[in-house]
């Protein structure tokens, strides 16, 4: 993963969010949003449920199941995926691993913080800029693969289980994803490695622990601010009791359903180059809430920086031209659109 634009402009702010919550503070002007942010409820999203272990059968149910994974990805971005491979009490496991660890003293955790020239530790939002608008979330970041890219100074050692069962996930994730890419490939009648080949060589995941405490203040405060991921694919595993998580369609947001043994995946916005935008990076943003905290667990997929990535051969024609230039180092073009409150893809399109 890039990280000359982060080490040129990253610090942290001065508390984690935890410790504001703790103090009792009202949240600073720079959490807060101008205008209503949130409204008390919105419609709930008709997310799919894909079966994974049929994504790869040549029986009529294999070829139904990528039908129904094409309408998801060209409606809403994204699904959930069942049948993933993972115990239920695995996933709870890793669940209650990270609610262990964002309750440590924030003494103890403060020990994992990262470094002014490294995105990679524990801390609150990345401020990049004067101007942003924080989130309300305090953060893990963990480098997961390559291997040799891991900094394990920054991976908790407690709680004691912590290292071993995300190395577990890591490499069962990399399953996943070759079988997920293999079916995106294939639902839009492309040759199955056509995507994978262009993510696969030393690819990038980094692992993302989010801990959303209360916030007095949800109508006015985000979790995380309206945006699409800058990856080939995003996992999320999400909290099993408290919503959060709303993505956007037609200018509408919508809630995103607790599947509690499910896994969330949506496509970012590589996904969308490669497909020359007959498949969309779904904008999504997490909402606070007054009285309960929650977790999730986020892990993202690239390529590696030296990569690049455009849109495939065989998407291009005359009635449908060429829609983005290649791109390489999509990180940094990410981060910087990012915190400006716009989309990076716009800066892809031709």
């Amino acid at each position: 993963m890039a990280e000359s634009f982060l080490q040129s402009k990253l610090e942290s702010s001065m508390h984690s969010v935890q410790d504001l919550v703790i103090r009792g503070e009202e949240p600073p002007k720079r959490y807060v949003h101008k205008g209503i942010v949130a409204k008390s409820s919105v419609p709930l999203a008709d997310v799919s449920e894909i079966d994974l272990s049929l994504l790869s059968s040549p029986t009529k149910a294999g070829q139904e199941e990528l039908q129904k994974l094409l309408w998801a990805l060209q409606t809403w971005g994204c699904f959930v995926a069942i049948n993933h491979g993972f115990e239920s009490s695995f996933l709870d496991k890793l669940r209650e691993l990270a609610k262990q660890f964002f309750a440590l003293p924030i003494e103890e955790k403060s020990k994992l913080s990262r470094e002014p020239d490294n995105y990679q530790g524990y801390g609150s939002d990345l401020v990049l800029s004067d101007t942003q608008t924080l989130d309300w979330v305090d953060r893990l970041y963990l480098i997961l693969t390559p291997e040799d890219m891991r900094k394990y100074k920054f991976w908790p050692e407690n709680p004691e289980a912590f290292r071993e069962t995300l190395h577990e996930y890591t490499k069962k994730l990399e399953s996943i994803t070759t079988v997920v890419l293999r079916a995106v490939a294939a639902s839009l009648k492309l040759e199955r490695n056509r995507f994978l080949d262009m993510y696969k060589e030393r690819a990038v995941m980094v692992a993302r622990f989010n801990f959303y405490p209360p916030c007095p203040r949800p109508d006015h405060v985000l979790g995380l601010k309206p945006h699409a991921d800058g990856t080939t694919i995003t996992f999320l595993l999400q909290d099993k009791e408290v919503e959060g998580l709303q993505i956007m369609k037609e200018d509408q947001w919508f809630r995103v359903p607790i599947i509690p043994h499910g896994l969330f995946i949506n496509i970012g916005d590589l996904t969308e180059i490669m497909s020359n935008g007959l498949l969309k990076s779904p904008v999504h943003r997490v909402v606070t809430n007054s009285e309960r905290e929650r977790i999730s667990i986020a892990v993202f997929c690239n390529p590696n920086s030296d990569v690049e990535v455009g849109p495939v051969a065989e998407l291009i024609d005359e009635r449908r031209p060429q829609l983005y230039k290649r791109v390489k180092d999509y990180v940094n073009t990410f981060f910087e659109y990012y915190q400006l409150g716009q989309r990076p893809i716009d800066a892809a399109r031709i």
